[in-house]
């Protein structure tokens, strides 16, 4: 057996799993810890627990350390510079006349890399871009191609429920979709019926699918 957290980057992030130590950590405390992107600052949203070895991906990192006020004063600068990292990186877009839509860009917690999230129709060829960002910042640029609904669920909104979009409230990761599971619904068939504000089908048909697979197994 592990002792374990989860750990959220974002609110309606994945969830990442690291080893406690001996620190007081509980659910929503707010923490330091070392990824594969650097050093970053994460909100526990999984207790202190333990779970079999089959249950996380192994070796497991420790918790650096709590966070203190300071570094939530951190995050809130580095908000506030990736915000304004956003202008600049659109002004080299349109100097190096490349077809991208600028989504959102973070630095990491320790400022190391600031990373740029993009949508585009096909591959775009950025180094020159990235050599000229680099100059700029003086950081580790990281330009990231994101999908649809990876430019939903950062950007948000409200879904044809009424409702705030699931993936940016509290779906950590996406599950695959289908035709089939609007069939089985008996929904509607029509595209603006069961589509969601990314323009892919929705993900809310995953939710009752169980529910209504089970039943035509029990016909």
């Amino acid at each position: 057996m592990y002792d374990i957290v989860g750990v959220r980057f974002k609110p309606a992030g994945k969830i990442y799993y690291f080893d406690p130590g001996d620190l007081p950590i509980h659910k929503d405390s707010r923490v330091i810890v070392e990824t594969a992107r650097g050093i970053e600052y994460g909100r526990v949203v999984v207790d202190h627990r333990q779970v079999t070895e089959d249950s996380v991906v192994l070796p497991l990192k420790q918790v650096m350390r709590l966070a203190t006020p300071e570094d939530e004063m951190t995050v809130e600068e580095n908000r506030v510079r990736a915000r304004q990292a956003m202008v600049t990186f659109r002004e080299k877009v349109a100097k190096h006349r490349l077809q991208m839509k600028l989504v959102d860009a973070e630095y990491t917690f320790d400022r190391n890399k600031l990373i740029f999230y993009f949508t585009a129709d096909g591959r775009v060829d950025f180094r020159e871009l990235v050599k000229d960002l680099a100059s700029v910042f003086r950081v580790r640029i990281e330009l990231r191609q994101i999908g649809v609904r990876d430019e939903a669920k950062i950007l948000g909104g409200i879904g044809p429920c009424g409702r705030l979009l699931c993936c940016s409230t509290w779906m950590g990761e996406f599950d695959p979709v289908s035709i089939r599971m609007a069939k089985d619904q008996s929904l509607s068939l029509n595209p603006s019926k069961i589509s969601g504000l990314c323009g892919r089908l929705m993900c809310c048909l995953k939710f009752e699918n169980d529910s209504y697979q089970d039943q035509d197994a029990m016909a």
